[in-house]
């Protein structure tokens, strides 16, 4: 049965499960022409007749954090009916570097060719969640596999906190850089999506987002926010940091899941933990233990991953053995926790991280 955009909306605005706005409703009628488009017979070209799909102005939606851009792609993606596949761009880009280095080991004259073979034969859409480019390596090769994807009919819609001239701002070579930014405008018709609303911010807002101790309740009331932030999807992101790889095995809409462990107990430093910042909105952090000079380093990478996600503006939702200020009360290091503490009681404020910049 056929599932149009706008009334898929409607009916989830009156099931209760999203609330109206008329920032969203407004980019409405673009996601349910790519969705029409995408349902076009192929046509028949060249002297065998062979069909090729029909091309679809695909769609770029930009706009602060938190404005429901991800929602309206979960939406799009529930309604279209062609083979499509929706994943972050970061993770997405991963996967097509790893490809191009197979294929550079097999001795291909071209390695982006059968790269791009394997994603043109898989899909027809592609649904991208924050296209943001920050690696020279991405950045490179990201123009001639578009343009291939493009030729090849395969419609792109992505979300992005950036308009697409901001794309690769600043980066290495970024002249190389432009004829992707324009190919982008040409092939996908850009909206702004204008929402006053933040609700990231909004669902957590009056909320606790600090749990102690960290018992079963705490797991319970841990589990429901991200359920409720991430409608239980997830899958792994993977950051890249001076050559090697963080991997965030929870991750959904901008909001990760982390164990304190897999962060604190692991050799990381200040420069995992600003990619965290930069690439994460919502973090939650189960089952933080007390901290002493029994694990030392672990609390020293604590205090380091605090100080990045508050300069970050990054939204931390926590369980722990105790509340901030009695989590590190003895041995060395334990006066200049006190300002940890501080900034963990900050973080839990109603209005905190409400002025972070898209």
């Amino acid at each position: 049965m056929t599932r149009d955009v706008i009334k898929e909306y409607e009916a989830r605005v009156a099931s209760g499960e999203i609330r109206r706005d008329p920032a969203q409703e407004a980019v409405l009628p673009a996601l349910e022409r790519v969705r029409r488009e995408l349902l076009a017979e192929p046509v028949k070209k060249g002297l065998f007749r062979r069909a090729v799909p029909q091309p679809v102005t695909g769609l770029y939606l930009w706009g602060g954090v938190g404005r429901g851009k991800s929602m309206l792609m979960d939406l799009f993606v529930d309604c279209v009916e062609v083979p499509v596949r929706r994943v972050h761009f970061h993770a997405f880009m991963q996967e097509i570097q790893e490809g191009l280095h197979k294929a550079r080991e097999s001795g291909a004259e071209d390695a982006l060719r059968p790269v791009a073979e394997k994603v043109i034969k898989d899909v027809r859409c592609l649904a991208f969640d924050e296209m943001q480019i920050t690696d020279i390596a991405d950045a490179m090769i990201v123009g001639r596999l578009f343009e291939a994807l493009f030729e090849a009919g395969v419609a792109v819609v992505t979300t992005s906190n950036r308009v697409p001239d901001d794309l690769y701002k600043h980066g290495l070579n970024r002249q190389l850089f432009l004829p992707f930014i324009a190919l982008l405008k040409e092939k996908m018709e850009v909206r702004e999506l204008v929402s006053p609303v933040d609700y990231r911010q909004d669902r957590l807002q009056g909320q606790p987002v600090y749990f102690t101790p960290a018992d079963a309740a705490a797991r319970a009331q841990m589990d429901a926010i991200w359920h409720d932030l991430t409608g239980g999807r997830s899958e792994a992101l993977t950051l890249k940091v001076k050559g090697r790889e963080l991997e965030l095995p929870q991750f959904h809409n901008g909001v990760a899941r982390v164990r304190f462990h897999d962060l604190c107990a692991r050799m990381l430093g200040p420069a995992d933990f600003l990619a965290i910042a930069e690439e994460v909105e919502v973090l939650m952090i189960d089952d933080i233990p007390r901290l002493s000079r029994h694990n030392f380093n672990e609390a020293k990478r604590f205090v380091t991953l605090v100080d990045a996600l508050y300069e970050g503006k990054v939204r931390l939702v926590a369980s722990a053995a105790a509340a901030p200020e009695m989590l590190f009360v003895e041995g060395d290091g334990a006066f200049e926790f006190e300002r940890t503490a501080s900034r963990l009681e900050e973080m839990q404020s109603v209005d905190w991280a409400a002025d972070k910049e898209a």
